[in-house]
């Protein structure tokens, strides 16, 4: 069981940012639920604190009449109420005419004005949402911060020394044969290398298997390939975390994902692991074994 529970509401204009702020909060870790119903929430919370394996929730609420915002008020006092929990309301809102010219980009409807004005849905919610803005922790206004920004402001204000780091490197290994992973952000073909599948003796052993490893890297034409793509994923990775990537996608391939990609991956990973926070992942290493057993 969970002895302190960390509870952070997000609400606010709609159109103002909560889809990026949820973001931001799973980036750091937490537990995230897009609108649930508040009457729902005392509940779920009991269920947290009795399976002890969440300490951390963030919780997407959106305010669309009055009754809605009367549950949550209830739910609010019901939750002070208890010792276990420490909430937090952020509450994030935005000019009119920013939020207007929002809407008009994305053409959506506004959920209080679905046949009329775009105007009038603002003004309703604007209304509604008066008295719980008041009552909020924290009140960010977006009209002129980038997605980027309100990132880097909500991780300030909210990010805990447990918190999970805020960019990670995912290096991942494949083969060609078995499809390219469609995740992936940057994709490096190194087929173009010698391929020890055609020494007996390597053949059944994978990249992380020392012998195959100081194979693929005997080579000169290794080597150079190694430091050149290294030094340029090294000399990327401030560019893609000044843009607010919270994680970003390495992958290496070769024909089967046994070989040369595994070997590379791991090394650079290795390299990548000195400055950020890295996962390797191989995802076809056994594949051939695999296919050979079930033959």
């Amino acid at each position: 069981m969970v002895d302190n529970l960390e509870l952070v509401i997000i609400t606010g204009m709609s159109g103002a940012g909560k889809t990026v702020a949820v973001q931001s909060f799973e980036d750091m870790g937490y537990f995230c639920i897009d609108n649930m119903p508040p009457s729902l929430i005392p509940k779920f919370w009991e269920l947290i604190k009795e399976s002890g394996k969440i300490s951390k929730i963030a919780l997407v609420v959106d305010m669309r009449s009055r009754s809605f915002f009367e549950e949550i008020q209830t739910m609010l006092i019901e939750i002070e109420n208890t010792n276990f929990i420490n909430t937090r309301v952020l509450f994030l809102d935005a000019s009119d005419e920013e939020l207007v010219s929002r809407y008009k980009e994305t053409r959506r409807a506004h959920p209080l004005a679905m046949d009329g004005l775009v105007t009038e849905g603002i003004k309703k919610e604007r209304h509604l949402l008066e008295e719980f803005k008041t009552q909020a922790s924290v009140v960010v206004d977006t009209t002129e911060l980038t997605p980027r920004q309100l990132r880097e402001r909500i991780s300030e204000e909210f990010r805990t020394s447990d918190a999970t780091p805020g960019f990670r490197i995912e290096m991942l290994s494949f083969g060609f044969k078995y499809g390219l992973p469609i995740d992936a952000d940057i994709v490096m073909d190194v087929r173009f290398l010698p391929n020890p599948h055609y020494i007996p003796e390597l053949r059944p052993l994978t990249g992380l298997d020392q012998p195959v490893y100081e194979y693929v890297m005997s080579f000169d034409e290794t080597e150079q390939f190694y430091q050149q793509f290294s030094q340029l994923l090294v000399s990327v990775m401030p560019g893609y975390i000044k843009e607010g990537k919270s994680s970003l996608t390495v992958a290496i391939g070769c024909t089967g994902g046994q070989h040369r990609s595994v070997a590379l991956t791991k090394r650079i990973g290795d390299l990548l692991q000195l400055e950020y926070l890295v996962h390797t992942t191989h995802r076809d290493k056994d594949k051939r074994k695999e296919t050979v057993n079930r033959s």
